[in-house]
């Protein structure tokens, strides 16, 4: 899952983050490059910032209701 992240431009230091995000919100088998992917859409914002946003522990909510089929 890291070098899924790596290789879409989020930073070595926020990769760890991402993926115990995942793990803390069952989304792992989504995968976190997808959870990524789904808050950069949703939110109309880059990859990397979507990165940063799930990093800091903002935004999980709104990717949990979007697998969920709120959007």
């Amino acid at each position: 899952e890291r070098s899924v992240l790596l290789r879409m431009g989020i930073s070595s230091l926020d990769t760890q983050k991402i993926v115990n995000g995942c793990m803390d919100h069952g989304l792992m088998g989504k995968g976190a490059g997808h959870c990524v992917y789904k808050l950069s859409k949703i939110e109309n914002i880059s990859i990397p910032e979507a990165g940063t946003k799930l990093a800091n522990g903002e935004g999980w909510d709104v990717v949990a209701a979007a697998f969920r089929g709120g959007k």
